[in-house]
């Protein structure tokens, strides 16, 4: 199965722990192979199964926590 990879930039959190929550989330969202999030850079990594799951729904995933989702 081919992986793609997608950065977002993610507003709003202010510790670790908020990084460490997008973390999980992304992280246990089906067909996440990898997330990194870096709170330092405010941006997520994510490698992903574009057969399973888009962009989009990760964004969402995002959201759900009450993070902003930046380009």
């Amino acid at each position: 199965m081919a992986h793609s990879t997608v950065r977002f930039s993610v507003l709003g959190m202010t510790c670790a722990n908020c990084a460490r929550s997008v973390e999980r989330k992304l992280a246990a969202t089906p067909g996440v192979g990898k997330a990194s999030v870096d709170l330092s850079s405010a941006s997520a990594d994510v490698e992903y199964d574009p057969a399973r799951v888009n962009p989009e729904t990760l964004a969402g995933a995002i959201r759900q926590l009450g993070y902003e989702v930046g380009a």
